[in-house]
């Protein structure tokens, strides 16, 4: 048996540890420090290699960073849903996503696919095809950007 993760693997466990941070954070409304705090906690809990954790990490800041961005480019393409009425687990999945679809270097089917799986795994049985539709409306008005 080879017990050797794959780098799809590690990046799986990293967007599930950011989600659960960034979820933690949607529902708890801490910010800065606390959740560094509470980043800190996540680590003592659950088993991550270094480089998992600083992936995660880096998940989690960005998407942070960037949420006014982010919430902008979705709320423009989900017709009739304001990100704050969406569930919150498919807004924290949605989120996560369009962060990596803007900063990192991951292929954008990759990023929707793993999206996908998040709301297969941790939401209900319509967030799959929600998550998948905002997705891809995002990334096309990502490769077409409308001017001013």
């Amino acid at each position: 048996m080879n017990l050797v993760r794959s780098s799809s693997d590690n990046r799986r466990q990293s967007r599930v540890a950011a989600l659960q941070l960034l979820y933690q954070r949607d529902i708890s409304g801490f910010d800065g420090p606390t959740l560094d705090e509470a980043m800190r906690c996540y680590w003592i809990e659950h088993q991550a290699s270094d480089v998992g954790r600083r992936v995660a990490d880096r998940l989690v800041h960005g998407t942070v960073d960037a949420l006014d961005r982010i919430d902008a480019l979705i709320e423009a393409v989900a017709d009739h849903w304001r990100v704050a009425r969406m569930a919150v687990v498919d807004r924290t999945v949605l989120r996560l996503a369009v962060y990596e679809l803007l900063a990192e270097r991951v292929p954008p089917a990759v990023v929707i696919d793993e999206a996908i799986e998040l709301a297969r795994l941790f939401s209900d049985a319509q967030s799959p095809r929600f998550v998948n539709g905002v997705l891809d409306a995002v990334l096309r008005g990502l490769a077409n950007p409308v001017e001013d």
